[in-house]
């Protein structure tokens, strides 16, 4: 059910050989955690939470290999509180309670306050987080939730207020160097018997996809191959064989960064699903930064879809932020459904060659003054001036569009917008047509059907 288990440093630092390296390095205070300085600094609330001894629960959110489960060590031991875990993918209600329980006992025989850590806790049931609601108001336990999901959705909004959420962010390239190194030299991880080759090192950097855990098993794996082999040295092709991933030949700085995501882009605008899936892989493979990939998709989304299929943009959107939210290797498959969609959408660069067109004409001093009727007229003194004056309402006219110029004279009658018969742009430009036939006052016919007046 529970692993109850009181951390103190005497304990890491007797920890059996066979323990896991990610396990024998986790930190033991909050100043040995690597990374999420925007939680560690004087006066931030966790800081406050664990120097201080306050009681207050914590959700924590982020991405795997962050740090979550670290944390929630800390907290334990530098409080100097009981450890209970508990996982939400095999524990239930009845085992909340007997940890509720046992929390009470202590509390009331020694004044002992319970840490109580669930791992998940997005796949508890809602009844499952309600039976912590009381323990968590009285303070009987002191929970520690960690979650890779957005707790507004995955928490219930109970527990969520009467804890204190703390995001954590995907580790950088040089936050997980600092753990290698800091494994590679500690007694508690290979205490200086062996040494990383740097093309290895890389490769280790680029598996670990800003995932701590992965990081030191990938390492503890080279290290227990080449230690078999005699060798002092874990070299790249040792590491390879460790971790059954070859190491693709990509470099994030170099020519083949910038080849294989002009290739990713102009396989997405040329609609090839296949090859575009293909450099995708490729990248996550390599270790690309899934953030760079997904930034890319949302101006493809704009700059090669547009309005041929409005849908596109909100969905290269919702996949980064499924990147943000749930990180590599599962964010990989976000990544694939926008790449698939966006491949196979229709395609049109109306959008760009219309913005390039105005900034075009802005560039060469064609930015002339607002209309009068356009200008502000809220403020005391504008009618004065003309401000607002004759300005149509374009509600109060019969089809919804008033006759009247909103650009400048510089540019008035100048069309920037040209859609396509792609996708659902075809349907847009007969509707265009009408429109400006209707604000230039040369034709009197609705902008659509729907734009009819009513019949007296």
């Amino acid at each position: 059910m529970a692993g109850d288990t009181l951390f103190d440093a005497a304990a890491d630092d007797a920890a059996a050989a066979s323990a896991p390296l990610a396990v024998r390095m986790r930190p033991r205070t909050l100043d040995e955690i690597v990374g999420q300085r925007h939680l560690l600094g004087p006066g931030t609330p966790l800081r406050r939470l664990v120097e201080g001894d306050q009681p207050m629960s914590l959700i924590l959110w982020g991405p795997p290999g962050t740090g979550k489960t670290t944390i929630a060590h800390v907290v334990s031991h530098a409080t100097r509180r009981r450890f209970v875990q508990l996982s939400a993918l095999t524990a239930g209600v009845k085992d909340v309670r007997a940890v509720i329980a046992e929390a009470r006992d202590a509390l009331g025989f020694n004044g002992r306050q319970t840490v109580l850590f669930i791992d998940e806790v997005h796949r508890f049931s809602k009844t499952q987080q309600d039976s912590l609601l009381g323990a968590v108001e009285d303070r009987i336990v002191t929970l520690v939730a960690a979650t890779t999901e957005n707790p507004f959705f995955s928490v219930v909004a109970p527990l969520l207020s009467r804890s204190l959420l703390i995001t954590l962010e995907p580790l950088s390239e040089e936050d997980i160097r600092i753990v290698v190194r800091r494994a590679l030299a500690d007694p508690r991880g290979l205490g200086g018997t062996l040494t990383l080759a740097d093309d290895a090192f890389e490769h280790l950097l680029r598996i670990a996809g800003g995932d701590a855990r992965r990081a030191l098993t990938a390492l503890e794996a080279g290290a227990g191959a080449a230690s078999g082999q005699g060798a002092t040295v874990i070299d790249l092709p040792t590491l390879e064989a460790a971790v059954d991933r070859a190491a693709v030949r990509y470099d994030r700085d170099g020519d083949q960064h910038y080849d294989v995501a002009s290739a990713f882009i102009k396989s997405l605008r040329g609609s090839d699903v296949d090859a575009a899936l293909h450099y995708l892989t490729r990248m996550v493979e390599a270790g690309e930064d899934p953030r760079f990939i997904a930034r890319r998709l949302i101006i493809l989304a704009s700059e090669d879809i547009g309005m041929a299929d409005p849908a596109a943009l909100p969905l290269a959107v919702a996949a980064a932020q499924a990147v943000q939210m749930i990180g590599l290797p599962e964010a990989a498959i976000n990544l694939s459904h926008a790449v698939i969609y966006l491949a196979l959408a229709p395609k049109s660069n109306s959008v760009i060659t219309a913005m390039g067109a105005a900034a075009a004409d802005i560039r060469a001093g064609l930015a002339g003054p607002v209309p009068p009727h356009l200008r502000d007229a809220h403020y005391k003194g504008a009618g004065r001036i003309g401000h607002g004056a004759d300005y149509q309402y374009a509600h109060d006219t019969p089809t919804g569009v008033a006759t009247q110029q909103y650009a400048p004279d510089t540019i008035a009658g100048r069309d920037y917008f040209t859609p396509t018969t792609h996708g659902a742009e075809r349907d847009l430009g007969p509707r265009l047509t009408r429109l400006r036939a209707l604000l230039r006052g040369t034709n009197t016919t609705p902008a659509d059907p729907a734009e009819q007046p009513a019949e007296p």
